[in-house]
């Protein structure tokens, strides 16, 4: 079937474009490219943010409709992108149903000919839903780590299409989004003698240290055709780690002499890749450019999500065993703590799920006889960083919180743990249940040992104990959980799935009142 000229380009772009701008110039050559696809995410009640990048200075264009047709859409002329945005732009769209699914078609023009026009990219994300629907929420995290890049050969990030298939109304990713501090190398020997092939790019090359480094880390990942597919499908909620700047890192440290970087002072290196990682995602911003990456996002009566910062307000790593709180012991910090504590004592969600880029019990060591995360690994009463979670357990059981559940990943594989006061050495708190989950893209290890200190038990564990160290992506060893909640029960079934696709762990949690 042949089309006109003007068939072809209201097929393209819309009957209503085509009529504001009937001379549209489509030559390839002058017009902006779309380059990395498309995401939305930090999808609130009546309001969604969509994200581009594109080759070039250029003005974002979004339409927005609820029919894929795109009949009676709307339009929202954005910012135009440029080299101080890292060619990156994102525009609010509002007005949003309830319990429906977005369709969004982003273009670019030039900021000085607005008839030099991008093509099309379009995504869709669906909204939080009303009363009497489920929900399903992913997530997972680590994503091209460990020297495990994108192998085309080997099906790339292979996860991410597994996730997709799973078909979420929304995806957490709570952490690692990119290991900045690991390059790659071409090629990876296997065990069986096989080669691993990575593509590589100048910012994979080398540790990043400048800004474009660290946005050049971001964009890797969406060279990977799953990745974008994923983005451009599932709205999102994106959290930082440790790898989006260097491996256990704090915002006082500086890097001794043998390190690889030419700026040692880590607070400067994780200002850059703040920004990168901001830019990068479809992440609500004030208008200064700013925003705390700790932040809450509602989704229907049954569930609300509240993604922690577990990176920009901590105390050097340590043995962790300070008596008393202070400076030393921060891991949340004050101020998120109280936020925290009240931000999930008013909410009414059924389901109150905690995203947070570290686990609570699992001992995750820096150095010898020094802590990365909150366990210090003596399994008595609360010390240092335990404090502060200590403190946050107690307000939540004086409040009465109900039905609090936390979700992580950062240890590379896959778990189910308990916390019960009636084994914990503190018993100032209610039971609750934390779900790993992850690699996406890295490594695969081992699970690390339990701290005792706030009673957990390892209900499951989705791989060997004796698991031999940085197992490849081809190994299938990668994971991402679900969480479903049923309107009719309120039950929320919880699920860990592997690269196959398959549910190697399920359980139901009843709510309380």
């Amino acid at each position: 079937m042949s089309y006109s000229r003007r068939q072809f380009l209201e097929r393209t772009f819309g009957a209503a474009i085509v009529a504001q701008a009937p001379g549209v110039i489509t030559s390839d050559r002058v017009r902006p490219r779309i380059d990395y696809g498309v995401a939305a995410g930090d999808i609130a009640p009546g309001r969604a943010i969509v994200w581009a990048h594109v080759d070039r200075p250029s003005r974002m264009v979004v339409e927005y409709a609820t029919t894929e047709s795109f009949a009676n859409a709307r339009r929202v002329a954005g910012p135009v992108a440029t080299p101080d945005s890292g060619l990156t732009a994102r525009v609010a769209i509002g007005d949003l149903p309830v319990g429906q699914t977005v369709f969004y078609r982003v273009r670019f023009e030039d900021p000085t000919d607005p008839r030099i026009v991008s093509a099309p990219e379009v995504g869709r994300f669906r909204t939080a839903p009303g009363p009497g629907r489920p929900v399903r929420i992913a997530w997972s995290a680590d994503t091209c780590g460990q020297g495990w890049g994108i192998d085309t050969s080997r099906g790339g990030m292979r996860l991410f299409e597994t996730m997709r298939a799973a078909d979420p109304d929304l995806f957490l990713n709570v952490g690692d989004t990119t290991y900045a501090d690991q390059p790659l190398r071409e090629t990876v020997t296997l065990e069986d003698g096989s080669l691993w092939r990575n593509l590589v790019t100048p910012s994979k090359a080398k540790v990043a240290e400048t800004l474009d480094e660290f946005r050049g880390c971001h964009l890797y990942n969406r060279l990977d055709e799953h990745y974008r597919r994923f983005s451009a499908g599932v709205g999102q909620v994106a959290m930082w780690d440790d790898h989006e700047v260097r491996d256990n890192w704090y915002p006082t440290q500086v890097l001794g002499e043998r390190a690889p970087y030419q700026e040692k002072r880590v607070a400067v290196l994780a200002a850059r890749a703040r920004r990168a990682f901001l830019e990068h995602y479809p992440i609500a911003l004030a208008s200064q450019g700013e925003t705390r990456i700790y932040r809450t996002a509602p989704y229907g009566p049954l569930v609300e999500v509240f993604a922690l910062d577990m990176r920009s307000y901590r105390g050097p790593n340590s043995e962790n065993r300070q008596p008393a709180m202070s400076a030393e012991t921060a891991f949340l910090g004050a101020e998120q703590v109280r936020w925290l504590a009240d931000a999930l004592s008013k909410s009414q969600a059924t389901w109150k799920v905690v995203a947070a880029d570290m686990p609570i019990g699992l001992v995750v060591g820096h150095q010898p006889g020094f802590h990365e995360a909150v366990a210090n690994a003596d399994g008595g009463p609360p010390l240092g960083r335990e404090l502060e979670i200590a403190g946050l357990l107690k307000a939540l059981k004086d409040r009465r919180v109900r039905n609090v559940v936390w979700v992580t990943a950062d240890v590379h594989y896959c778990a189910a743990h308990h916390y019960d006061p009636a084994r914990a050495k503190t018993s100032d708190f209610d039971p609750f249940w934390e779900f790993v989950a992850g690699p996406a893209h890295a490594g695969t290890f081992a699970p690390p040992p339990l701290d005792a200190t706030f009673g957990p038990e390892a209900r499951f564990c989705g791989v060997p104990a004796d698991l031999p160290p940085n197992r490849p992506p081809s190994a299938g060893l990668q994971f991402f959980g679900l969480l479903e909640a049923d309107p009719k029960t309120r039950v929320l079934t919880v699920s860990l799935v592997n690269t196959a696709g398959t549910r190697i762990y399920s359980t139901e949690l009843q709510p309380v009142s």
